[in-house]
């Protein structure tokens, strides 16, 4: 069938969106590991700040990776699924903490000040009207402004709407400067559609992809997971990646998933922060699978089933400081261990430049 997003008679079809090309950077790879090999140090003493030195370059298709205008962007949207008792916290939290992240209060505020971060925060789907202000911008999808619909009653959104998020965020990476997009998300009910996408895309036990979100009692985790239950059975027949992002939401994770797309398309780095910006770039990547090597996972999050999907995705994570906050704070704790690596690329002395005697 025609997808709203590939190629075909629909009012809203582009044949670009999809097309990330893989990176031709073994060439690239083995030339920077070998200029890390030469530095002033053990071989491999840097660790996993090798790894990404060099993935960076490849990105970016340089020997010497600058990391420019860095934009933390959270994607904000509610979920008419939260109505069935899925999480500990109220819908209303939702647009009570993107006024928290606008005034500078929320820890992803505090993170992005502390590390230079440019922070735009996306309403994809809020539950309410927002003035327009400094930092905020509207990706709202006609039809659904405040939010999807109740994916345990029919589909969390039509495919045509899922398709306009899509767009709403590639066209909103359009409009960022920089090189390096670091992902946030808020949206109460959320942990609970990153759930069930974790589920049909890995095919693993929804038991296995189910966790405490905000933080359920061992009641509320029940009913979280009996309720999801419901909601795959409902959408059995959502199987390919657009379908099922279209049934089980929500509208920030399919903003995210287009703003993924393009910003792969233009080789930027992007900075993946927890369970729910994960269900975005595993989504993207199942419909353009080289999105991932542009992809630098920050960290392994508390909520269950998260360290198991970054090994269905073959990746590893940066940090594992057990965050369950989401926002992106786990992408801008990151940041600077990403600046870091390049420097110490670009700076560090050679064994030949710095008259030092290497390995015999």
């Amino acid at each position: 069938m025609n997808h709203p997003l590939m190629p075909g008679p629909h009012p809203v079809s582009t044949d670009t969106l999809f097309d990330v090309a893989p990176l031709s950077v073994h060439a690239r790879a083995r030339h920077v590991q070998t200029l890390l090999d030469a530095k002033t140090k053990p071989l491999g003493a840097l660790g996993q700040l090798e790894a990404l030195a060099v993935q960076m370059a490849c990105v970016l298709d340089t020997d010497v990776p600058q990391l420019i205008e860095p934009q933390l962007v959270v994607f904000a949207a509610d979920h008419g699924l939260a109505r069935q008792g899925v999480s500990a916290y109220p819908s209303e939290v939702t647009a009570q903490m993107v006024d928290n992240m606008l005034r500078g209060g929320a820890a992803v505020s505090v993170l992005g000040r502390l590390n230079g971060l440019a922070l735009t925060v996306a309403d994809c789907g809020v539950a309410r009207d927002f003035v327009a202000q400094p930092g905020l911008h509207n990706a709202k999808v006609k039809g659904c402004e405040h939010g999807t619909a109740d994916s345990s009653l029919g589909p969390a959104m039509q495919v045509e709407q899922c398709a306009q998020a899509m767009h709403q965020g590639a066209a909103l990476v359009d409009h960022l400067p920089g090189n390096v997009l670091l992902l946030g998300e808020m949206g109460i009910g959320n942990t609970s559609a990153a759930s069930l996408l974790m589920q049909r895309l890995t095919g693993l036990p929804l038991a296995q992809c189910v966790g405490r979100g905000t933080g359920l009692d061992d009641a509320g985790l029940a009913r979280k997971l009996a309720t999801l239950e419901r909601v795959l059975a409902r959408h059995a027949q959502a199987l390919e990646p657009l379908d099922t992002l279209a049934a089980f939401g929500g509208l920030e994770i399919a903003t995210m998933t287009g703003a993924v797309l393009r910003a792969a398309r233009q080789r930027r780095i992007i900075v993946v922060d927890g369970f729910i910006t994960t269900a975005a770039v595993a989504v993207a990547a199942a419909l353009a699978p080289a999105v991932l090597s542009r992809c630098i996972f920050a960290h392994s999050s508390a909520e269950s089933g998260h360290a198991r999907w970054l090994a269905q995705l073959g990746v590893r994570p940066v940090l594992d400081l057990g965050l369950r906050l989401g926002e992106g704070s786990g992408a801008a704790l990151v940041w600077p261990m990403l600046k870091a690596a390049c420097a110490l690329l670009n700076d560090m002395a050679s064994f030949a430049s710095a008259g030092v005697s290497e390995r015999t």
